[in-house]
């Protein structure tokens, strides 16, 4: 099954696309809150690299967060636009077991706990330990919203053996989460969800039976409402305060 998958829930925009148990192409750029611009010309140079035509895609991987709000609405748009178009169907993915998923290709055989950078002093985290087959993540605790701070007494600390962060919330917020002997800070590799690791992990998890999404079905994993809303409900009330 050729997969096309489209990453867009972090700073980090891209695109890959499976063909078999081959990684046809895969392409990513640092966003800079241009996720709209990139994503496209993302998605057309893997397709051109690859080789394959946009319509022999059979179906589309996405990440759906926890992130930065306006980079998943654009990426679930996509994937849902793209999907409609050819008709076929989608297989929603989070950034946190994308992230865990390429920490143990990398070769870690511990916890993983991936922390996105959620902005506005929090973060976003899961926790997961490796599968039985490959490097397919098992989720231990479903994703949840800290501050940063909190995050090893909250969290970590409910692990019996070392720990591997990971993420660009675990880079920023290295000061907080490192702990000599238990708690392992990943470096720039692991800082953003690789769109080659979220088309294996799709291919994996289709193979194992997990069945796509129609694209009204799919939804992103915000874990908070979106800043714009935040901002309006902080605003005080129109003639409040004399």
């Amino acid at each position: 099954m050729i997969v096309l998958g489209i990453e867009s829930a972090t700073d980090s925009v891209g695109a890959a696309v499976g063909d078999g148990e081959v990684l046809g192409a895969a392409f990513a750029v640092t966003g800079r809150r241009r996720h709209a611009e990139n994503l496209a010309p993302a998605i057309s140079e893997v397709l051109a690299r690859s080789g394959i035509g946009l319509e022999r895609v059979e179906a589309i991987a996405v990440d759906v967060g926890p992130g930065l709000f306006t980079g998943l609405r654009v990426g679930v748009a996509t994937a849902k636009g793209l999907a409609q178009g050819l008709g076929i169907g989608v297989l929603p993915l989070t950034s946190l077991e994308i992230l865990a998923a390429a920490a143990f290709e990398s070769g870690w055989q511990g916890t993983v706990v991936p922390v996105v950078d959620g902005r506005r002093a929090e973060v976003f985290i899961g926790r997961y330990a490796r599968g039985g087959e490959g490097c397919a993540p098992v989720e231990l605790a479903a994703p949840t919203r800290h501050a940063p701070e909190a995050v090893v007494d909250e969290v970590i600390g409910v692990c019996e053996e070392p720990v591997l962060v990971c993420g660009d919330g675990a880079l920023r917020y290295r000061s907080l989460l490192e702990r000599p002997g238990s708690v392992v800070v990943a470096g720039d590799a692991l800082g953003a969800p690789d769109p080659a690791v979220l088309v294996r992990l799709a291919r994996a998890r289709l193979g194992a039976g997990v069945p796509l999404l129609g694209a009204t079905e799919v939804l992103p994993v915000y874990l908070r409402d979106a800043d714009a809303r935040i901002n309006w409900v902080q605003r005080a009330p129109v003639g409040a305060g004399g």
